[in-house]
């Protein structure tokens, strides 16, 4: 039966699984009676919805505490085997496959190197599909556990009815490539398993928004610095984030040509791949038949030795430059969306880290309008190389949870009768 809101009773009691099993997770465990203020439900609504949880084996006691003179308080906590979710990153140079239980605890992980044909479809296929049935087999884990595969991946995203997510990859040769169906068609999994595909931005700002820097702020980018460079916007308006291809902003007309094919994208001069390229271009050496995550770690050292020797002054004023460039790109977003925290992230960003920073921050508050300058604060990211792959294991966790801690059912075969929803809406869930 739906209310004056259009709310049913189901609507409501997944609700209140949702608001418990949230906040047990981000700040657990807890007692019953502390949910009830935690939650702003009434304690005869907690100990229907903790019961019910407890009996779906969500739910476990983690000890007790006193209580001002009464009994002991049972404190709750959320089980961390009664779910597991896989985390892909389809980076740069790898493709990680990671296995988490419900607390996001790793329990097994594989890697795929990628080479000169990294992006080929049916390579990356093939590394998801034996990734994912590598990390089950090495953690003892029957597929049907599962709460979904969350995968990150370059270029934008679209969901369509008929071939589930397409990714349109332009900068990695990818038009329309129907990755949800692909893997569908060749995976060992159950149908049951869902995939949930997103872009590396996303899924990186996901993460630090649950578990990293960002957590508490409203309004934030989390920038993915990798072999290319894009963001994610978290706003009020959308919560959960959203991937804006900020790499392919204009930030010199007539520039370098980009990946993507257009001139004078930011990612043509603050990209890693195109750090690298400026080097060699000004005479500079990297290491020859290395990946870009050495070859980035080897012009570190030319531009800061370690030791008394002098530095590669090629290396340092490219690195100089690249650094205005991503202040630059950075003072757009200030003044576009007026943010409290930037957070730098991916693997470059955390390479470049520390002695990067403050000549960003100083160019960025340089471009940028002088108020919202002041208000925002630029970081690198907390959750380190494998913030991608949490990030995209987060997207079946978050789905999990917004549905009380029920796995989807089976699509059913035709529409229910009217009399049948109805009784189905009434039955205590």
């Amino acid at each position: 039966m739906a209310g004056r809101n259009g709310r049913t009773v189901r609507d409501l009691r997944r609700a209140n699984r949702t608001a418990v099993l949230q906040r047990l997770y981000f700040d657990g465990p807890l007692s019953r009676f502390e949910l009830g203020p935690a939650t702003g439900l009434s304690s005869g609504s907690v100990s229907n919805v903790v019961a019910d949880l407890v009996a779906d084996g969500l739910l476990e006691e983690a000890g007790s505490v006193d209580s001002d003179g009464g009994r002991p308080r049972t404190l709750l906590r959320v089980a961390p085997g009664s779910g597991h979710m896989i985390g892909v990153d389809v980076g740069e140079t790898r493709v990680r496959v990671e296995l988490f239980d419900l607390t996001l605890t790793e329990l097994a992980r594989a890697e795929r190197p990628l080479t000169q044909q990294r992006y080929d479809v049916e390579v990356i296929v093939g590394h998801i599909r034996d990734g994912v049935a590598e990390v089950l087999a090495d953690a003892g884990i029957a597929p049907e556990q599962l709460l979904g595969v969350g995968i990150g991946v370059p270029g934008i995203v679209e969901r369509t009815p008929e071939r589930g997510a397409v990714v349109h990859g332009q900068t990695i040769g990818w038009d329309a490539v129907p990755l949800e169906a692909l893997l569908r068609s060749t995976s060992r999994l159950p149908d049951t398993v869902r995939y949930f595909i997103d872009n590396g931005a996303k899924t990186l700002g996901q993460a630090e928004m649950w578990f990293g820097g960002g957590r508490g702020a409203h309004n934030a980018v989390v920038v993915l610095f990798g072999s290319g460079v894009g963001a994610c916007l978290v706003t009020p308006e959308v919560e959960n984030g959203r991937a804006v291809e900020w790499g392919h902003l204009t930030v010199r007309v007539r520039g370098r040509r980009c990946r993507c094919g257009a001139l004078g994208c930011l990612e043509a001069y603050a990209g890693a791949e195109s750090l690298l390229d400026r080097w060699r271009e000004e005479g500079g050496r990297p290491p020859e038949g290395t990946d870009e995550e050495t070859a980035l770690t080897a012009m570190l050292a030319a531009a800061y030795p370690a030791d008394d020797s002098a530095a590669d002054p090629v290396a340092l004023a490219v690195l100089e430059e690249t650094a205005e460039y991503l202040g630059a790109g950075l003072s757009d977003l200030i003044n576009l969306f007026q943010p409290e925290r930037i957070l730098i992230g991916g693997w470059a960003g955390l390479q470049l880290g520390t002695r990067f920073l403050p000549a960003v921050r100083r160019h960025a508050a340089s471009y940028a309008l002088r108020h919202p300058a002041e208000k925002v604060t630029i970081d690198l990211g907390r959750l380190g190389p494998d913030a991608v792959t949490v990030g995209a294991a987060i997207l079946p966790l978050a789905d999990f949870f917004a549905r009380g801690g029920r796995r989807p059912e089976p699509a059913p075969e035709g529409p229910h009768p009217a009399w049948r929803t109805a009784l189905e809406e009434r039955s205590p869930h």
